[in-house]
């Protein structure tokens, strides 16, 4: 099964996806959140692209683990996404993962203007690649 991973922020949404074994993660783009929020064509192309069977939203939680009201607004926006998609959500915990996809890329030499467009879509990568590794060794 295809695992579709959105890391959604206000003005752009990262998008990831599994292979079809559940197995690997890779960073697919990132597009504006008003056209993944709106279902526009930019986002119906990765939909048909990847055929994904399940999409997997980031948590933003504190370090803690609590929920707050950034989380509150991701869940809207990933319930009104996957009801647009007719696809099954769960929720990833991104904690620190914007985090470590900025470190990832620096250690590449990217400057923080050419970060900006990746970020997002590292970061989704990185919480499905873990939430895949989770499910397979079974502590999901």
């Amino acid at each position: 099964m295809r695992i579709m991973a959105l890391d959604i922020g206000q003005a752009r949404i990262g998008i990831a996806v599994s292979d079809p074994g559940e197995r690997v993660a890779s960073p697919v783009c990132v597009l504006p959140a008003a056209e993944v929020l709106g279902n526009a064509k930019p986002f119906r192309r990765v939909l048909e692209d990847w055929e994904p069977e399940l999409l997997l939203c980031g948590l933003p939680r504190s370090l803690s683990g609590e929920e707050g009201p950034q989380a509150a607004r991701v869940r809207e926006a990933a319930k009104r996404i996957a009801r647009a998609c007719d696809l099954p959500l769960e929720f990833a915990d991104e904690r620190l993962s914007s985090q470590e996809a900025k470190r990832s890329l620096r250690e590449k030499g990217l400057s923080e203007r050419d970060m900006r467009g990746k970020i997002d879509m590292i970061a989704a990568s990185l919480f499905l690649q873990a939430w895949l590794d989770a499910r397979r060794t079974g502590e999901r």
